[in-house]
């Protein structure tokens, strides 16, 4: 990962935009630059994974235009080659150089052209304006204010943002913003319904779902995998092995006593021949990360703490002990196929309608937990699931197909990769557990239990009344809030609310975003 920062005003606070900036050192420990703009200020952290020569810095110039990104563009070579018939040339072997060049060639066209997880911001030197853009998921963060007087701050963290802007939030994805907001791609409308037959839609999913990974392979970096042994991290593990010349490096955490995964991973990882590392954490471990779990992911969401937990703790192991940089994982599939909770969808209609909620949604949950915890391990994430050829396609697909009517869940995904082999079938049709619980039930209970001794039931009614927005409804959830202000005072609805089961759904009104407490978990529990 990388870091960016723009500070849109020729009245930008450098010393106080340096100091702000520091803060997220760690996405870009390679290298830091400034760039003084006519209007601005833009900032750079590197962490170099494509063009690692000190060409490869940024911020890229053409002209008096400059560009800063934190990005992955994928099959920029061909762009670049078209680029080079027109007449440009290149400095660095970094993606990123094509940006100027293509924003002077195609303006704000250019950002459908991209098949791409990225952030950036722009500096146009013939119209004076600042550009910022983000990807249609949201893999990449960026977030946004205003300074005092007005002017847009734009950066990859919100903590980046605290003491400059009195309201932080996060810019949407597939929009760029020129002085107001524009949406280039909504990734979860679907224009036409998809009536593909089963073994079409088995086809398109696994030949998609390959080349997402294939493309993601591809760095100047070392890459390694995070395998939690569920189906989604085990399938990108299997088609990377199946890549890969020699055994890739894959890694799972585990509670101490209770892991449920660890031996799932183990068994994927023997299957398909990986290079495998098992790390194991504690109770003391879970309680000693939280303040610094919250603090970088800047959000009080229950089931997003609960899961960066394991997440933060193995990247960490992975920063200190090896030396990859590129960490591919298995997000965005439930999102796209379906959680436990979807089994109680009433309606084809209303299971669409809530993956579009969810799609829309991902960078403020899952997504914002990938990135942040491998970030700040210097690490950079790459999501397969979130190709967006894929998940146009998935998306697309007549909801009646993807609902559980099958007796298993993910059943469209599970069947594309059925022929392969590349799982053994223990694992291709393994129950969904949920990540937190399945690091080992403990490790929720740890901390549930932490936030009942915290406070007394008069201190955590008194509290709670605090806040308007997402109002805490457990001592657990009060813990995280209150942490989550001491580090982003007010900023509260940067987070549009908990990640919860849809609970207007029959069997889904709970009090606890754990799949645990439906009544479907079975042996998602084994």
């Amino acid at each position: 990962m990388c870091c960016i920062m723009g500070w849109c005003s020729a009245k930008a606070d450098r010393e106080l935009m340096i100091k702000c900036f520091e803060r997220t050192k760690s996405r870009g420990p390679d290298d830091t630059r400034f760039a003084e703009v006519p209007g601005g200020v833009l900032g750079f952290h590197r962490l170099s994974i494509m063009g690692l020569t000190p060409e490869g810095m940024q911020p890229f110039r053409l002209g008096n235009s400059y560009v800063v990104c934190n990005g992955e563009l994928y099959g920029f070579a061909k762009l670049r080659d078209e680029l080079i018939a027109k007449g440009y040339s290149f400095q660095s072997d970094s993606d990123c150089e094509i940006l100027l060049p293509l924003w002077e060639q195609y303006g704000a066209e250019m950002f459908g052209m991209l098949d791409a997880e990225f952030a950036c911001i722009i500096y146009d030197s013939e119209t004076e304006k600042f550009i910022a853009a983000r990807d249609p998921i949201g893999i990449r963060p960026l977030y946004y204010g205003f300074d005092g007087e007005g002017a847009p701050v734009f950066a990859s963290e919100p903590q980046n943002l605290v003491d400059i802007c009195d309201e932080i939030m996060p810019f949407p994805p597939g929009h760029y913003y020129d002085g107001e907001f524009h949406c280039y791609c909504d990734i979860a409308k679907v224009d036409a319904v998809c009536h593909d037959s089963h073994e079409a839609i088995y086809k398109n999913i696994h030949d998609k779902l390959v080349e997402g990974v294939k493309k993601r392979l591809i760095a100047d970096a070392k890459v390694g995998f995070l395998l939690s042994g569920g189906l989604d991290s085990s399938l990108v593990c299997a088609i990377a092995q199946n890549c890969s010349q020699k055994p890739i490096r894959t890694f799972a955490i585990g509670m101490s006593e209770d892991a449920i995964d660890l031996k799932y991973a183990k068994e994927t990882a023997d299957f398909i021949g990986s290079e495998h590392t098992e790390v194991i954490i504690t109770k003391e471990d879970v309680i000693a990360a939280l303040d610094e779990v919250v603090r970088l992911l800047g959000t009080f969401d229950i089931t997003t703490i609960r899961a960066s937990v394991g997440m933060y703790l193995v990247c960490k192991a992975i920063h200190e002990q090896t030396d990859i940089r590129v960490i591919l994982t298995g997000e965005i599939s439930d999102e796209l196929f379906g959680y436990k909770y979807t089994d109680f969808a009433p309606s084809a209609e209303e299971f669409q309608k809530e993956a579009e909620k969810r799609v829309r949604e991902l960078h403020m949950y899952d997504v914002l937990r990938a990135d942040r915890c491998i970030s700040v391990n210097s690490l950079e994430a790459r999501v397969p699931f979130g190709d967006l050829d894929f998940v146009k396609y998935v998306m697309s697909i007549d909801p009646q197909k993807k609902l559980n009517t099958y007796g298993k869940g993910k059943y469209l995904l599970r069947k594309a990769f059925e022929p392969d082999g590349i799982l053994p079938e223990s694992i291709l049709w393994r129950e969904k557990a949920a990540f937190s619980d399945a690091v080992g039930h403990s490790l929720v209970n740890y901390l549930k239990a932490y936030a009942e001794e915290y406070y007394t039931d008069s201190e955590y009614e008194e509290l709670r009344q605090k806040y308007s927005h997402a109002q805490p409804f457990t001592k657990e959830s009060l813990l995280y809030r209150e942490i989550f202000e001491k580090y982003y005072p007010g900023q509260g609805r940067m987070i549009v609310d908990f990640w919860m089961p849809n609970k207007s759904w029959e069997g889904c009104n709970v009090n606890d975003p754990s799949a645990r407490v439906l009544s479907n978990y079975g042996a998602s529990a084994v």
